[in-house]
């Protein structure tokens, strides 16, 4: 019996790694939203994602088309020595699993409990989709899920395997 889910490739985000305490972050960088309190959260603001992915470090995710402002936002070639700010936009591809059964084809390739009790609106966390390190976020009717751009056509293949 086929799942009742929707998959969809998602074009190239500007993401940005940072790595340093939030409150020096937002020294910084006054227009970023506001620094998650808990790990694996994420909060949104302005069209802009910042994860928390672990002690001092960071995921901030937006449009491709607003990766020169954010360049300019950032400075990441001028940050202070206790902070760390990398442009890594080509390294991730994300991909949507959204619908009815949008967890059941998560849990065919992902170990992490993705129930909403243990898995909220705001979460974020790394874990492994079919077998290499992702990043799975929820998202309006399911989940996002990003692996490292050299596996995005194997974990496409897997993912439209699994819906059949």
């Amino acid at each position: 019996m086929p799942y009742d889910a929707q998959l969809e490739r998602l074009p190239i985000y500007a993401l940005f790694d940072l790595k340093g305490a939030a409150k020096n972050l937002a020294a910084w960088v006054a227009d970023l939203p506001d620094f998650p309190k808990t790990p694996n959260t994420l909060t949104r603001s302005d069209r802009i994602e910042l994860c928390y992915c672990g002690p001092e470090h960071w995921l901030l995710r937006a449009d491709i088309n607003r990766e020169e402002e954010l360049l300019t936002m950032l400075r990441p070639d001028n940050a202070p020595t206790d902070i760390n700010i990398v442009l890594v936009s080509d390294t991730l591809t994300f991909f949507r699993v959204t619908g009815p059964d949008a967890s059941e084809i998560l849990s065919i390739g992902c170990p992490l409990d993705v129930h909403e009790s243990a898995f909220g609106n705001d979460a974020v966390s790394y874990t492994e989709f079919f077998g290499v390190k992702a990043l799975v976020l929820r998202c309006e009717g399911g989940f996002e899920c990003a692996i490292e751009q050299s596996f995005g056509d194997m974990v496409a293949d897997y993912l439209s395997r699994a819906l059949r």
